[in-house]
């Protein structure tokens, strides 16, 4: 909107302050005694971020939904890393089983810093062919889940008064893929991926909020044969990325390091989307 030259002028409260972090770099990368809640923990890209969190020392609470590896997992994660490590059944798509598992996170570990929303799903499928049924579940977890978690979490970080959400969310946020038509997918992780650059505007007095969006990544729920021989020819890197590789992103986002980045959508896909 347009304004004048006195309008431009100083407003009360600004500017803010600096944030009181560690100016040594590796000391922000540390996240000592942060509690770290991850959805879709038990496998691929949400086992790799429970490990980041629990290497960079936080305390971790894993959601998973039907692979209870994630108990095993968080048991050997505090073993390995002196950290204190939990496992929580809750299905994503449940608003109700949401807003338990946050409060019973809270009731053990005292508070959430960092909230990540990784869970997803994908049924690749042009619309023709996708009954409304597979739709519904689509959407009931990439995005009622995302949204039924940033929901809940929001309201422990506005009592907190600090805060910290990670939704991950898609190159094909940003693409439409090839060879294989999904655009229902496509337009569930368009939708997370705005929904968390609002929800950065709207909580800039007590929450930082940032995506994620991946490319191919290595993982059990992988895509078909034919996107990843695409991926391989599309990708700049030529070849699909390892868990690992995707670690410091989300230990940078979760960590001090980031404290002046919210709003932000970052894609992480072996430059696939830049032909």
């Amino acid at each position: 909107m347009s304004m004048s030259e006195s309008d431009s002028g100083p407003r009360d409260g600004f500017p803010r302050p600096f944030p009181t972090t560690p100016t040594n770099v590796l000391a922000q990368l540390r996240l000592n005694g942060k509690v770290v809640v991850i959805t879709g923990a038990a496998d691929g890209i949400g086992y790799a971020v429970a490990e980041a969190m629990a290497e960079a020392n936080a305390h971790i609470a894993m959601w998973y939904n039907s692979n209870d590896a994630a108990v095993e997992k968080a048991k050997g994660l505090a073993t390995t890393h002196g950290i204190k490590a939990s496992a929580y059944k809750v299905d994503v798509s449940d608003s109700d089983a949401i807003q338990r598992g946050v409060e019973e996170v809270v009731a053990e570990f005292g508070r959430i810093d960092v909230f990540i929303a990784n869970a997803g799903m994908a049924i690749s499928k042009p619309l023709l062919e996708t009954t409304l049924d597979e739709y519904r579940r689509q959407m009931s977890v990439n995005v009622d889940g995302v949204l039924y978690c940033a929901k809940s979490v929001g309201e422990v970080f506005k009592k907190q008064g600090f805060g910290n959400l990670i939704i991950t969310s898609s190159m094909s946020g940003h693409i439409v893929n090839v060879p294989v038509d999904q655009p229902v997918y496509n337009a569930s992780k368009a939708f997370v991926t705005h929904l968390g650059k609002s929800l950065a505007r709207e909580w800039r007095e007590f929450a930082r909020v940032n995506v994620v969006s991946p490319g191919f990544f290595e993982t059990k729920m992988g895509a078909s044969p034919q996107c990843i021989n695409e991926a391989y020819r599309m990708a700049a890197l030529g070849r699909q990325g390892h868990v690992k590789e995707i670690k410091g992103l989300y230990l940078y986002l979760a960590s001090d390091a980031s404290t002046y980045m919210t709003g932000s959508d970052v894609l992480i896909d072996g430059g696939y989307v830049l032909p």
